[in-house]
């Protein structure tokens, strides 16, 4: 297994670093699948009922699980194994993630045909969710490394296919189940063996693609800074020692609510969309509506991190915070009015936003701890999203289950939602504000010096 170590992986003198993005997003544009699952979840309502929900079926809150649950092992595997990643090289980590990703769709179609639930949590939830974490942290300090003129360009190009990939998983999902599709059986488990296979091949594509640049590499005509900038160190910071600093901390509040405020909405999108507007929304309109949520998030990593490059990542996350407020806020006066030009409006704001904030977290990061670290570091940072993919679907379904149980009309159950959405950004706003510069004495050099003496 030679061909996964790090050594075959160097790339050779005059190797162009534009090969790179091709390879990271084979792998992004396969494991942000995640962000289409919501199109299962009616039809795994009623798997048992075919046309509607039987009493025997999952539920809704029940399956707002999956994805909670494959969001977290996302965050943990990148949390636990970044330092992994890291020294093993991209090859490897990518490898893993086609591995784990693609078992994944496959054991929870074994559970959906046996109609097990534990099966799908385990499968697309634990085993999927591990394969989402690294190969989601795989490519990005590699292409911190090969772009180190525009970082926040670089890792727009890397996340940019993660979230764009539901543009082309969520039609592609909705057409597979209606051809699998029978009068006495719903598609849904084929459909995961289909996918688990297709992606698990791109996915080994992208394995191949990569390569890291040789120690001491620098593009053309490129000259590092000397001097460290306003909140842009020159120094570097060992991956523990951040763990240490209120800056990481205050990042880490800063992603976990940005993200909350997007993810729980994103999860449901299609269900909320058709609920918000009964008998406007049809199921492929609201499979149309996450495929233009895609193409925003998508497009969003790759403006609002390459902008970063320009305004600062402090600045960018300003501007998400902000406008992200106002639009959420703005959100239950679209329905009231039934203007679903408006809602999709604000939402393709939003999401771009939402995309964004994860394009330009590993400049931020690299800003702040330089970059012989940046992908152990941004693993560890990723637990904020962990957190948000339970508290954001969690806040959304069972606030939406307690207004219908409560006799709200089906149309307004998740403005109280909206409302709570927006002032999550509002308090990430002022965790934003307090981000500073990290002391010198957690720099490497200083903390060398503090251990010598």
């Amino acid at each position: 297994m030679s061909f996964l170590s790090r050594d075959p992986t160097i790339a050779p003198a005059g190797y162009s670093r534009w090969l790179i993005p091709p390879a990271a997003l084979c792998v992004h544009l396969c494991i942000g699948e995640a962000y289409a699952f919501s199109v299962f979840n009616l039809p795994m309502t009623k798997l048992l009922g075919i046309t509607q929900s039987a009493p025997d079926d999952w539920k809704l809150t029940d399956l707002g699980w999956i994805f909670s649950i494959a969001i977290f092992f996302l965050g943990a595997s990148a949390a636990v194994l970044g330092r992994w990643v890291e020294e093993g090289g991209p090859r490897r980590a990518m490898f893993t993630a086609a591995i784990c990703f693609g078992s994944g769709f496959m054991v929870s179609a074994v559970g959906i045909s046996m109609h097990a639930l534990w099966l799908v949590y385990l499968g697309y939830g634990v085993i999927g969710g591990i394969g989402l974490g690294i190969g989601y942290i795989s490519p990005v300090s590699t292409l911190i490394k090969w772009f180190p003129d525009k970082p926040g360009m670089a890792t727009g190009m890397a996340i940019m296919g993660f979230g764009g990939a539901a543009l082309v998983a969520s039609p592609a999902s909705v057409w597979l189940m209606s051809y699998f599709n029978t009068p006495s059986h719903i598609g849904v488990a084929e459909t995961f063996v289909t996918l688990g296979v297709v992606y698990f091949c791109f996915m080994m594509v992208g394995a191949w693609l990569v390569r890291v640049p040789a120690d001491g590499w620098k593009p053309e005509g490129f000259v590092a800074p000397v001097q460290a900038q306003k909140l842009i160190t020159t120094s570097n910071v060992y991956v523990y020692e951040a763990l240490k600093t209120p800056q990481f901390w205050l990042i880490w509040c800063v992603l976990c609510l940005n993200v909350t405020a997007g993810i729980g909405v994103l999860g449901q999108a299609s269900a909320m969309s058709q609920e918000m507007f009964p008998g406007k929304v049809t199921p492929l309109a609201a499979a149309g509506f996450v495929g233009l949520m895609a193409l925003f998030n998508m497009a969003g990593r790759f403006f609002w991190a390459s902008t970063s490059d320009y305004i600062g990542r402090k600045n960018t996350y300003f501007c998400f915070f902000v406008l992200g407020a106002i639009l959420y806020a703005i959100v239950p006066y679209t329905g009231s009015i039934g203007s679903v030009v408006a809602f999709v409006c604000a939402y393709a704001v939003i999401f771009s936003m939402y995309g964004g904030g994860f394009a330009t977290v590993p400049a931020y990061l690299r800003d702040m701890f330089g970059t012989r670290y940046v992908g152990a570091i941004h693993g560890m940072l990723i637990t904020a999203w962990s957190m948000a993919g339970i508290f954001g679907p969690v806040l959304v379904n069972y606030i939406r289950q307690y207004q219908l149980d409560h006799g709200v009309a089906s149309a307004q159950a998740y403005n109280v939602s909206m409302y709570v959405m927006a002032g999550l950004l509002v308090v990430g706003f002022f965790c934003n504000l307090a981000v500073k510069a990290v002391d010198a004495r957690h720099h490497m050099a200083a903390r060398n010096l503090d251990l010598a003496a």
